[in-house]
């Protein structure tokens, strides 16, 4: 967390974490075969997860990888651009470690506390001062990053809720993308980042405060998970996505946006989110 006070102070009041009961029960057998790329045990859970997504309330895509056999599972919505929400704020903290590394900012211990805290708890106030800060005179900086990092179907979308916003353009609160994207992103950080950076980073996304605890924080504590969540109330509903790993030397990476419209809400989303960690996960 943030160590500023008044960063503490600025915390935007956010729905509490739900808590969710351990998978029970066998999964279903799926009896196409193994899917390329993952053994049986695995295409059975897949095969569970698009079951399960099935009796869901909403839109829900996801992107699956294991990074020991290579293999990529991407579902009918893996395509699918949905609101980032604060996933876009592990975007934001890998491109700043990034230009931090070769000298193109200087990240101070405000600066640092700062991501933190947008990391920990999701901080908005903390991720509004790092972009406004390091966006770059035209505000592109960031997002230039992104798509280089691995975000190339992301798309700024321009704010409407007031002429002082449009000015703003683009701000790290009106984007787009599909869980392709995170999923991506989520492989950029492990594999192209300095070994140093990336330690850092990943451990802030095992340590995220206990708001966070949903999504790939499914996978359990034996899978030794780490994340970055995002969830908001936007015009069409509840967007509530989650971005991370599990496994030993993160073996997997879970990139997951559901839109739930008028069908559900936050819960409605956590529980999806964190229910297709437990059964791609737990166990394994």
């Amino acid at each position: 967390m943030a160590s500023s006070a008044c960063v503490l102070a600025a915390a935007a009041l956010i729905p509490a974490a739900p808590a969710f009961a351990p998978v029970a029960g066998a999964i279903p057998v799926h009896t196409q075969g193994p899917i390329a790329g993952f053994d049986a045990d695995m295409s059975n859970r897949i095969a569970a997860v698009d079951a399960y997504l099935g009796t869901r309330p909403g839109i829900t895509g996801y992107v699956m990888r294991d990074r020991v056999t290579g293999g990529i599972y991407r579902n009918g919505n893996a395509d699918t651009n949905f609101w980032t929400a604060s996933t876009i704020k592990l975007a934001i903290a890998e491109d700043l470690l990034n230009r931090a590394r070769i000298g193109a900012i200087q990240l101070g211990p405000d600066d640092r506390a700062l991501m933190e805290s947008m990391l920990a708890t999701s901080n908005d106030n903390a991720a509004d001062i790092l972009w406004n800060k390091y966006a770059g005179i035209d505000r592109m900086s960031f997002n230039n990053a992104f798509r280089a990092n691995g975000m190339t179907g992301l798309v700024p979308m321009p704010p409407t809720t007031s002429l002082e916003q449009v000015k703003l353009f683009p701000d790290w609160g009106f984007q787009q993308c599909s869980p392709a994207d995170l999923d991506r992103l989520m492989d950029n950080v492990l594999t192209s980042m300095h070994p140093d950076d990336r330690a850092y980073l990943l451990d802030r996304m095992r340590h995220v405060d206990t708001n966070q605890h949903w999504g790939v924080w499914g996978a359990g504590a034996a899978m030794n998970p780490g994340l970055k969540n995002g969830w908001s109330d936007e015009q069409g509903g509840w967007v509530v996505n989650s971005v991370g790993f599990a496994g030993p030397g993160e073996r997997y990476t879970l990139a997951i946006m559901t839109e739930q419209g008028n069908q559900g809400g936050y819960a409605d989303g956590a529980e999806t989110t964190t229910h297709v960690a437990q059964l791609l996960f737990q166990g394994r």
